[in-house]
């Protein structure tokens, strides 16, 4: 029997509906979602008939990001060499990155190569040529906003959550795309501490286009992917690439490859180590707890203005 899809698909009236479609586990990201969110992405900018594309998620909320429980707590697990695996196997490469042996030497490039396809699946999302509107409702944390923040526009719930609270241990924002999206120094009020966003928070920096109350959430995207899908696509085209081109301009491939490459970094070291072995003995929602609760938010927005 086939596993069963991680990312739904559907067309009408303009408007691809591209659906992360784990609601079990949080939307969270495997290879298998990464490669079936790439290919829908690129069936849509193909298809002529598609001149929007809405990103949204199954479930209680958007993406909770990377589904880490099964690496995280395999430290010390022996990885069988060679293969590819399927997704949460020990031949997965997240597994086997996640999984390495502090006594062995560890490869940076093996890890950046790795991570750095994740991006491209992430940044498919920048790269098409149509836009894309990504509705976020619950929570988008972590690697969900690698999804988020490549695309085009953001809707979020007003009650929802966005932020990367990985950036106190055991991550990096592979996608570089914060300060891009909030500027420099909000994004670093953001990583120097780990705190998240509430959607009302977000719009008021410049996160999100719109943070309508969570019951109005679907009908307010509607509207605005409505008006997107009611512009000629050739225009639509063009004005994405004119904007994206400004990014491009600002260095964004490079920092992407710095946040890539630290990404790997932070996983090996003293801190990270320590992280995956307090997972492995307590399970890793315990060591994300124990690592959040200093902060007194265990991941809920501390912004209160």
């Amino acid at each position: 029997m086939s596993e069963p899809l991680a990312v739904r698909y559907e067309v009408a009236d303009r408007i691809a509906r591209i659906t992360l479609d784990r609601p079990e586990r949080g939307n969270g990201i495997t290879p298998a979602l990464i490669a079936e969110l790439a290919e829908c992405v690129e069936r849509a900018d193909l298809d002529p008939a598609v001149h929007v594309m809405l990103l949204s998620g199954n479930g209680p909320g958007f993406c909770g990001g990377y589904d880490l429980v099964e690496s995280a707590e395999g430290m010390g697990a022996t990885a069988p060499q060679g293969g590819t695996g399927t997704p949460g196997s020990p031949l997965d490469p997240a597994v086997m990155a996640a999984n390495h042996d502090p006594r062995e030497t560890w490869d940076p490039m093996v890890d950046f190569a790795m991570m750095s396809r994740n991006v491209r699946g992430f940044m498919s999302l920048f790269h098409c040529g149509k836009p894309v509107v990504c509705k976020v409702h619950g929570f988008c944390v972590a690697g969900g906003t690698d999804m988020a923040l490549c695309s085009d526009l953001l809707v979020i719930a007003e009650d929802a959550k966005i932020g990367y609270p990985p950036a106190r241990v055991w991550g990096s924002p592979t996608t570089a795309m914060w300060a891009q999206r909030v500027g420099a120094q909000r994004a670093k009020r953001l990583l120097f501490t780990g705190d998240s966003l509430s959607g009302r928070e977000a719009v008021e920096w410049g996160l999100a286009i719109e943070a309508p109350p969570a019951e109005l959430l679907d009908e307010r995207t509607e509207v605005l992917v409505e008006r997107i899908a009611g512009m000629p696509v050739n225009q639509l085209m063009m004005m994405k690439l004119l904007v994206n081109e400004t990014l491009y301009a600002q260095g964004l491939h490079a920092s992407q490859t710095l946040g890539t490459i630290f990404d790997g970094v932070t996983r090996h070291t003293a801190e990270g180590y320590a992280f995956q072995r307090r997972a492995a003995e307590a399970g890793f929602r315990e060591a994300v707890r124990e690592r959040d609760e200093p902060f007194g938010d265990a991941g809920r927005s501390t912004f209160k203005g």
